[in-house]
C-alpha cells in the first residue's frame, strides 16, 4: 500500500550559496542505473512535468488509470518540444503536442492526428519506469539498452508511517562520490560529529547492489528544548549510483525511519540530490521525547521524522561544502581505516561504458 506524498519543494540551488564549481573530469558524467524523476502526486497535481535528466529533456504524465509515462521531450513529427513551457498539454490521459496535435499514449505511439491516420513510425522515446512508495524512476542505460537490473521491491508496510518528506539539493557534482558516503565511516567522525561509528561486518556486493552496516551515536537537540543522544543502527542498501535507501533503528527511543538518497545527474555538472524520509508511528517510546511526549502520536511522528529529514539535510549541505571544491582521485591513498571505499570503487565499474576512462581504484 502506497503511502501518500506532500507537495515536493522546491530545489534549492546549493552551487549559488558556494558560488564555486566541480571538476569531475575523470568521471563519465551518467552512469547506466535508474535514477528519481518525480514523484506520483507532483505527476497528478501538474498534470505534465519536465524536466533536464541526465542531458536529456524529458516528460512524465499519466494516463486515466494511472500508468506513468516518462519520455524524451521531442515529437518525432517534426521535433517539437513537448513540454508545457512549450505548450505540450495532457487530454483525456494522452500527450498532445503543441505544434500539430500529433497526440501520444503511455506507451510512446502516436494514437491520434488531427489531419489524418497516425504514421505508424511516430513514437516516443519511451524510458522504463519503476514506482516505489510514489517515488518515480526511469532507467537510463549504456547505449539505451534496456535495464540490467531490477530496483528492490516496496519495503515492508507492517505498521503506520509518516507520509514522505521531500527535500532537493542541487550542486555541482556526481553521483558515485555521494554515494560513496554509504561506506565512507571515516567522515562520518570527521565532518559530522557521530561517536562510536564502527562497521558490523563488512560491506558486501551481490551484483548491482552493495550493503553497508554500521553503528554509531550522535547527540542532537530535538523541538529547541533539549540534547538527545541517539544510539543507531543502520543499513544502508545501494542499488547502483542513484538509489539509496537506509533502513534506520534507534535504539532508545524505539524508533524507525527510512531514508532514500536519491542522487539524479543534470547535465553533466549539476546533480540533484533528493532526500526523502519516513517514519513508523511511535506510540510507546522507550523513553520520553522532550517537548514531544504529550502530542498525538501522528503529530509526534510527523515532526520527528520533520525533524530527522532536516538533520540529513544539513550534514549534506555539510558535504557540499567538501563536494563542491574538491577533485575526484581515480587513485586514492588509502589508509587501513578507510575500510571498503577500494571495494566500492571496483563495484562502481560495473555502471559505466567499457571504453570510459575514469581511473577506478
Amino acid at each position: 500500500m502506497q503511502q501518500p506524498l506532500p507537495r515536493q519543494k522546491t530545489p534549492q540551488n546549493v552551487e549559488d550559496l558556494f558560488g564555486v564549481g566541480r571538476d569531475v573530469l575523470s568521471l563519465h558524467p551518467f552512469p547506466e542505473g535508474w535514477y528519481f524523476v518525480t514523484d506520483r502526486r507532483s505527476i497528478l497535481k501538474q498534470t505534465l512535468i519536465q524536466r533536464q535528466w541526465l542531458g536529456t529533456n524529458i516528460v512524465a504524465w499519466s494516463n486515466d488509470e494511472g500508468t506513468i509515462c516518462v519520455a524524451e521531450s521531442v515529437c518525432p513529427h517534426l521535433g517539437s518540444s513537448l513540454g508545457p513551457e512549450a505548450g505540450g498539454r495532457v487530454r483525456d490521459g494522452h500527450l498532445v503536442c503543441p505544434f500539430h496535435g500529433f497526440t501520444y499514449d503511455v506507451a510512446g505511439i502516436c494514437v491520434a492526428t488531427p489531419f489524418s491516420e497516425p504514421p505508424k513510425t511516430a513514437k516516443l522515446n519511451v524510458f522504463h519506469t519503476r514506482e516505489i512508495c510514489g517515488l518515480v524512476f526511469a532507467w537510463w542505460g549504456i547505449d539505451r539498452r534496456p535495464p540490467q537490473w531490477s530496483l528492490p521491491e516496496e519495503p515492508s508496510t507492517a505498521g503506520k508511517w509518516s507520509n514522505l518528506e521531500i527535500r532537493t539539493l542541487r550542486f555541482p557534482g556526481h553521483p558515485q562520490e555521494t554515494s560513496e558516503n554509504s561506506v565512507d565511516l571515516g567522515h562520518l567522525r570527521y565532518v559530522h560529529g557521530y561517536d562510536n561509528v564502527k562497521a558490523i561486518g563488512t560491506a558486501t556486493v551481490d551484483g548491482s547492489c552493495l550493503v553497508s552496516r554500521f553503528d554509531f551515536k550522535r547527540r542532537q537537540r530535538i523541538a529547541g528544548v533539549a540534547d538527545l543522544t541517539y544510539d543507531v543502527s543502520a543499513t544502508a542498501y545501494v542499488h547502483g549510483l542513484g538509489y539509496s535507501f537506509v533502513d534506520i533503528h534507534e535504539r532508545t527511543i524505539g524508533m524507525d525511519t527510512r531514508l532514500w538518497v536519491l542522487a539524479t545527474p543534470i547535465d553533466g555538472t549539476l546533480i540533484d540530490l533528493v532526500l526523502v524520509g519516513q517514519t513508523r508511528e511511535i506510540r510507546k517510546p522507550k523513553r520520553l521525547i522532550s517537548g514531544l511526549g504529550f502530542l498525538p502520536v501522528k503529530l509526534r511522528t510527523r515532526i520527528m521524522n520533520n525533524i530527522l529529514i532536516s538533520v540529513q539535510e544539513h550534514d549534506v549541505l555539510q558535504d557540499v561544502e567538501i563536494w563542491s571544491r574538491k577533485s575526484y582521485r581515480p587513485h586514492p591513498r588509502l589508509c587501513r581505516s578507510d575500510g571498503p571505499i577500494g571495494r566500492y570503487r571496483r563495484y562502481c565499474r560495473q555502471f559505466y561504458p567499457p571504453d570510459a576512462e575514469h581511473g577506478h581504484n
